[in-house]
């Protein structure tokens, strides 16, 4: 029996797990990830966990059939390379060739918001769906896009950058996205950007929100659960405008089931009741009538189970 490791890169921690042939985790934990000299310890220190997990467990380097690896930011999947990670500081990072010198296993590469929408088609709330919009609603806005059980990745690897698609042209409403462009859906439907609305419109108004010092997404949800009239401003010119974005891709693509995950997606039927509204009112109908909206099941595990179909496929193709 052959087993596959997932490796979710991510600003904070690095995420691994070893999964069997059928996507089931067998063991999975995580180490720190060291951004460091701009995340030049990275594969080292995932080797040395490694081995130790090898130790432990009883099992040996040669029944893995390989890794799959998930990074943040602009990624070459075809070489390997990570050529932009702002938030551990890589730039043009051969992180597989890194990555096998280090573990000793053959590695695949892909961007993080991809491999988690690969893993929810796997094994998650898309599961047995191979048209599948995945958009991530965390600190930002991400996406994958799958089409015939594969991610498109576009020319340049840059398809499925939902975040950034402009929404607010009004250059006196819009805001400066961290791409440096104004007016991204990320400004408005991320954690964040729900946050800056409403920390916008809570002024001179009566709102249960300015009993809060700070206020975060979820506190903006649970106002608007409770009937507060200003969350509720937020929430449906935030869904409106993501509602729009999800429709414009939509009838673009056509995707079976969209799936919804991030923090923000812990709001539930709260963000998918308004969403689904927005998203009736500007898709097609029939497009609309041929999509179901789920929110996101396989949380944190999302990246490394996405990572092990990659690996899967890609060093026992005949499996897949």
């Amino acid at each position: 029996m052959k087993w596959l490791l997932g490796i979710d890169i991510g600003g904070t921690t690095v995420k691994m797990a070893v999964l069997d042939m059928n996507g089931i985790i067998s063991d999975k934990w995580e180490v720190k990830t060291d951004i460091r000299e701009n995340g030049v310890h990275i594969p080292k220190d995932i080797a040395a966990s490694f081995e130790t997990y090898l130790q432990t467990s009883g099992k040996k380097k040669e029944d893995f059939a390989g890794a799959g690896i998930g990074a943040p930011g602009f990624v070459d999947f075809s070489e390997g390379v990570v050529e932009y990670s702002p938030n551990i500081g890589w730039k043009d990072f051969a992180l597989v060739s890194e990555f096998e010198k280090a573990v000793g296993l053959p590695a695949v590469l892909e961007n993080d918001a991809n491999a988690a929408a690969l893993g929810e088609m796997w094994k998650g709330a898309g599961e047995g769906a191979s048209e599948l919009l995945a958009i991530t609603l965390g600190t930002g806005v991400g996406g994958g896009v799958i089409t015939n059980g594969n991610i498109v990745h576009g020319t340049a690897g840059m398809a499925g950058e939902i975040g950034h698609i402009t929404v607010e042209r009004d250059e006196t409403k819009a805001v400066k996205c961290g791409c440096g462009r104004l007016g991204c859906i990320e400004t408005i439907a991320s954690a964040t950007g729900i946050s800056r609305l409403a920390l916008q419109k809570r002024k001179n108004q009566d709102t249960s929100l300015n009993e809060l010092k700070e206020v975060t997404a979820r506190d903006v949800f649970e106002a608007y659960k409770a009937g507060d009239s200003i969350a509720t401003e937020v929430i449906e010119e935030m869904t409106e405008y993501l509602g729009l974005t999800i429709s414009n891709i939509a009838n673009t693509l056509n995707p079976k089931m969209i799936v919804i995950g991030g923090g923000v997606s812990k709001a539930g039927d709260a963000l998918l009741e308004p969403l689904d509204a927005q998203f009736k009112r500007f898709a097609l109908e029939r497009v609309y009538e041929s999509t179901t909206f789920k929110i996101a099941e396989l949380e944190n595990d999302a990246g490394v189970i996405g990572c092990a179909w990659l690996a899967r496929k890609h060093f026992l193709p005949t499996r897949v």
